[in-house]
């Protein structure tokens, strides 16, 4: 999938979360800005806590080294965030939120990613095992099949 596309997603997602903010953003957001990255990393790590991931589970999801989730984690952002971290917090975040809407009771959709799966997808194994294969196109995938499971493309 286009990269441009995901920019675009991660944009989205940025402004419903903001739209509550007192004042409207006028400009488009620069999603690989070190502002972004401080808004977008505790949305991810709020994720990781609801599904209970390790600090490696949240390495192979997001490409990292232990330091620099370490670093992250404290809240200092120097930087911004490459195109492969962007477009796995896009999965991430679009995971999350399609879970939210499949199995809206939130213990169950935070439990759905850890429970062995029937599909052939993940072939009996958890879908958080598929997303920790380490590739950008293992979230991808597991991404999909729940676009799929809602009826549609949302992408």
């Amino acid at each position: 999938m286009d990269l441009r596309l995901h920019n675009v997603h991660l944009w989205n997602m940025l402004r419903r979360m903001t739209r509550s903010a007192p004042a409207a953003q006028s400009t488009p957001v620069d999603v690989r800005s070190p502002d972004t990255a401080a808004k977008v990393l505790p949305v991810f790590f709020r994720i990781a806590d609801a599904w209970a991931l390790s600090v490696t589970e949240q390495q192979v999801l997001l490409g990292v080294g232990k330091s620099t989730l370490a670093v992250w984690r404290s809240g200092k952002v120097k930087a911004g965030l490459d195109a492969t971290v962007l477009e796995r917090l896009s999965y991430v975040f679009g995971i999350y939120g399609a879970l939210q809407i499949l199995l809206p009771i939130p213990e169950r959709a935070d439990a759905w990613v850890r429970r062995p799966n029937s599909a052939p997808l993940f072939g009996g194994a958890s879908a958080l095992k598929r997303m920790l294969g380490g590739h950008v196109a293992d979230l991808f995938a597991v991404h999909a099949y729940l676009n799929a499971q809602r009826g549609g493309d949302f992408a």
